[in-house]
This record gives structure tokens, C-alpha cells and sequence, in this order.
């Protein structure tokens, strides 16, 4: 790596801010730079850090409910196996791929894709981003506050009238809703307030416990229901056969990209904080195939015992929510401890998936204006006005919502891996991602990249539309398509069409011994 810095003497004081220690230059443009945006001074997360990440992004209500549901799409338990490998070492590939020009440059997701989308453009992946992680955001917070709802009806049953939306309802959620809500919104918050040191301590501690929590719960299930009745398939009726099983396999491993998608383009906000690219590579395999193959067989045994010992739903389903399986169990210490930890591990994957990045998102559109942690409040006023209770009890509204989202992140991550690997060839002028010059490399046509904006928008509309007017199957490879379109879009913009229609003033090649600029290649 070549990593030529600017001398000492115009340099500016490290700032301290929530998230991190930073150094601003003289020189950075005020309207591209913040205490939470510049370069880190000192980068220091080891691969236990990231594998951490992993686990607290993994195990989740939701983590949960989607591990169990692959083994319920009717193929053999060997066929979801090899759909798991290889999906979940797709997504280590790809994460590999995001991380390295945040954790080379020092920078979060938004002023990294300055390199492709320019200075201004940035503004367009940003907001994007910080839309659709406020919808999850609220949806997640909202999945986790019905466990303090179960936990406070298990304690106090009289509660049980304010739990009707028709008597003690307002917008659509219940009074003790709305009370278990406010907490878990309330809890992140104040967790989320205290900085990435305190995010880090967090992960690094609720990653492993929650391991802890699972293993002991599986443990009692397993015991409670006998070998006999643990087993790897929870589809019904006959498994699919021929060419129904190949097709659900390809499904199954569309779903476990899909599913990674918001926190494989989020990963770099956190990967800017790993030691070396080394800790980062070590820490996602860690985290990711060894974590993710280990936690989806725990669930499913979980989640195969559990049938036999709490039993099926009213519809006759087996139940696979964690929330609903330990608040059936007839032991109060046992419910108590599941229904927390779930509720903790929910908040661990909500500030590292749906809080941290759009706080990075919103500052980057207005630094002078509006810091990380504003940022991060704006998120979470919004996962308010959403009603995301509403948007979740509505199946429709979630297939549409899950598939756009697919959509839409898969350009932003086809254009920054085309950009940055075969267009830029691995280099980042760190110093003019802060530079509103119009000689800067990434001032682009006014600070605008118009082949990122046209891959995007193309991209991301192809995506749309088959979600509105293809099937569901087809609708479950938005992700992969929104991806492949934007970098050959973008990819083939920057190599055939005339440097004079994306540049104002086309930037000479790279001198990576000019003492002006901050070079890492």
C-alpha cells in the first residue's frame, strides 16, 4: 500500500467525536467535512470486533425466523445445507469486496462512494440508504418490543385490556404496544448516543451471550422432546423433486444474499475502524460462513424440538419466532431469560444494521448542520412516523418492501465495486474526497458523476419493475439483478463514453509521490 500524507504542519488538531478520533486538514471543504466523517486517526478494531458484528447482525428475531424458514422452503436438509455454504460464502466474498475501500481511506459507506458518485452525487447512495435503513429501523425496533409486551402480560396478566388496539389503541398499536415500543426505543437510543466505543463494547459482549442464551435453550428443547424428534426439515407435506428442487435451491441461495444485502452495503461504516484489511477478512469469516452455519443449525433443532414440546400454532404452523417458542415454555426464569435476550440481541443488530449508517448518511447531506448523532435521531424519529406495525402486519407490503430494497441496494453496490476495482484500480486520493476544487479527481461534472447517477437510476428501475410486474420468484433476484445492471452500466459508462461528458476539467493519472495529496492505492 502506498500512503503518502500531507506534512505535519497542515495538519489540524485530532477531533473527538462520538464516532471516533478523526483529523481534518486544512483544506477540507467545510460542506463535504465533519469530526465524524474525516479520516480516522487511528484505526484499532481487531477481527474479534468484526466477528462480533457478525454474531450481534446475525442473531436477531428476525436472523432467527429466516434461518428456520430456509429449511422450510421443501428440499432436503442436505440440499438447504449447500445452499446455506454457498450463499453465506458469497456474501463473505462480496463483504470482502465493501470493506476494503472504507478500512483503507479511514472513511464511512457515504464519503467512499464520492470516488464513483463524486462529491455532490454521494448525496444520491446516502439518502437512498438512509431511507430504507429507517424503514428497518422502525420494523425492528417494532419486532423486538412485542417481546416486553409478552414479558409484562407473563407478570402482570391484568395488563392484558391494554393490549387490544380496539379499546387502548392509537395508529394501529396497542397502549402496551406502544409502551414496549417507546422502551426498545428508548434503550437504543441511549446505547446508540454513547458512541461507537460504547457500540463496540456492546457487540462484543451481546455476540457471544447471546450464543450462550441459544445453547442453553436448545439444550433444555432437545432434552424436553428427545433426539427422536429433532430433525432438519420443518417443511409440510412431501419435498419438493427434478427441477423444483434445483429452482428452490437457487431461491435459497437469492435469499441468503438478499437477506446480507443491507448489511453488506452498511459494512463498510464499520470496516473503516478495522486494524489492518487483514482483521477484517479474518473477523467476516469468523462471523459469517463458521457463525452463520453454526447459529442455523441451532435453530432448526431449536425450532424442531420446540414443536414437540410448546406445540404448533393456532393455523397449526410450527413456530418459529424465538419470542413466541420461550414464551411458551413452562418455566418463568427460562421465559424471562430468552424473552430478554432476544430482545437485547434485536437491539444489537439494530444499531449496527439500521442506526450507525444512516447517522453516517444524514450528516454527509448537510455536515455543517447536522452531526452523527443528529443523524442518527433523525432515523429514529422517522422509524416512528412510518408506523412500522402497519407496514409489517401487511404480507403484501413486506414482500414489496423486502424485494424494492433489493432493488435498490443492489446498484449502489454494483457501481462502488465496478468504480473502485476495475475503474480506479484500488486507489482513493483520500485528500480530494474532502475537496470541492473543480481539478479534484472526484469533482466529476459539478461535483456529480452522471454514469454513477444513470447506472443507478436504470439499474434500480429494472429491479422495480420486475417486483411490480414479474412473479415472486422472480422478484426474490432483484438484489442480484439491480447489482450485475448498475456494474456493467457503470462500468462500460466510464470506459466508452467521452471523458469530457463526465468531467468538466479530466483529472491527470494519479501521482502517488505528490506530497499534496493523501494517496492510499
Amino acid at each position: 500500500m502506498t500512503d503518502i500524507r500531507t506534512p505535519d504542519a497542515v495538519v489540524e488538531p485530532t477531533r473527538v467525536s462520538a464516532a471516533g478520533e478523526s483529523v481534518i486538514k486544512v483544506g477540507y471543504h467545510q460542506n463535504l467535512t465533519n469530526e465524524d466523517l474525516a479520516p480516522l486517526k487511528k484505526q484499532s478494531w481487531t477481527s474479534y470486533n468484526i466477528f462480533a458484528f457478525w454474531m450481534s447482525d446475525v442473531h436477531s428475531v428476525g436472523g432467527y425466523v429466516f434461518a428456520g424458514s430456509l429449511f422450510a422452503l421443501g428440499i432436503s436438509a442436505w440440499q438447504v445445507l449447500i445452499a446455506l455454504l454457498v450463499g453465506i460464502f458469497m456474501v463473505y466474498f462480496l463483504c470482502n469486496l465493501v470493506a476494503r475501500p472504507s478500512q483503507q481511506a479511514g472513511v464511512p459507506y457515504p464519503v467512499t462512494t464520492r470516488i464513483a458518485f463524486g462529491v455532490r452525487g454521494a448525496n444520491l447512495p446516502a439518502i437512498l440508504r438512509g431511507l430504507i435503513a429507517v424503514a428497518w429501523y422502525g420494523i425492528q425496533t417494532y419486532l423486538a418490543s412485542v417481546a416486553f409486551g409478552l414479558l409484562a402480560l407473563k407478570f402482570w396478566p391484568s395488563l392484558a385490556r391494554f393490549d387490544s388496539v380496539d379499546d387502548y389503541g392509537f395508529l394501529g398499536l396497542s397502549l402496551l404496544g406502544w409502551a414496549g415500543f417507546v422502551l426498545m426505543w428508548v434503550l437504543q437510543a441511549i446505547v446508540f448516543w454513547n458512541g461507537m466505543e460504547t457500540i463496540r463494547k456492546f457487540i462484543d459482549f451481546c455476540g457471544p451471550a447471546v450464543y450462550v442464551v441459544m445453547v442453553i435453550l436448545a439444550g433444555y428443547l432437545i432434552y424436553k422432546a428427545g433426539w427422536s424428534n429433532v430433525h432438519f426439515d420443518l417443511s409440510s407435506g412431501p419435498n419438493k423433486s427434478g427441477w423444483a428442487s434445483i429452482t428452490a435451491l437457487i431461491s435459497a441461495i437469492a435469499l441468503v444474499v438478499s437477506y446480507f444485502s443491507g448489511p453488506m452495503l452498511n459494512f463498510g461504516d464499520f470496516s473503516r475502524y478495522g486494524r489492518t484489511f487483514g482483521d477484517v477478512k479474518k473477523g467476516n469469516f469468523l462471523g459469517l460462513p463458521v457463525n452463520f452455519l453454526f447459529f442455523s443449525i441451532l435453530v432448526v433443532c431449536t425450532v424442531s424440538a420446540g414443536a414437540t414440546v410448546i406445540g404448533r400454532d393456532a393455523d397449526g404452523n410450527i413456530i418459529t419466532d424465538p419470542v413466541h417458542i420461550v414464551d411458551r415454555i413452562d418455566n418463568t426464569t427460562a421465559a424471562v431469560l430468552g424473552v430478554l435476550t432476544f430482545a437485547i440481541a434485536t437491539i444489537g443488530i439494530n444499531i449496527v444494521a439500521n442506526f450507525v449508517s444512516p447517522a453516517f448518511d444524514f450528516s454527509n447531506v448537510a455536515p455543517t448542520k447536522i452531526s452523527w448523532r443528529m443523524g442518527g435521531m433523525i432515523a429514529a424519529i422517522g422509524s416512528v412516523l412510518i408506523t412500522p406495525w402497519n407496514l409489517f402486519n401487511n404480507p403484501s407490503a413486506i414482500h414489496y418492501t423486502l424485494d424494492t430494497l433489493g432493488a435498490v441496494i443492489g446498484p449502489l453496490f454494483g457501481v462502488l465495486i465496478a468504480d473502485f476495482y476495475l475503474v480506479k484500480k484500488k486507489q482513493i486520493v483520500v485528500d480530494d474526497l474532502f475537496s470541492m476544487s473543480p481539478t479534484g479527481r472526484y469533482w466529476f461534472r459539478g461535483g456529480v458523476n452522471p454514469v454513477a447517477v444513470i447506472a443507478t437510476v436504470v439499474a434500480a428501475a429494472a429491479g422495480i419493475a420486475i417486483v411490480v410486474e414479474g412473479t415472486t420468484y422472480m422478484a426474490s433476484y432483484t438484489w442480484f439483478v439491480g447489482a450485475g445492471l448498475g456494474f456493467a452500466i457503470y462500468w462500460l459508462g466510464m470506459r466508452y463514453l467521452p471523458a469530457t461528458f463526465i468531467h468538466d476539467n479530466p483529472p491527470a493519472p494519479v501521482a502517488t509521490t505528490a506530497p499534496a495529496a493523501d494517496v492510499s492505492a
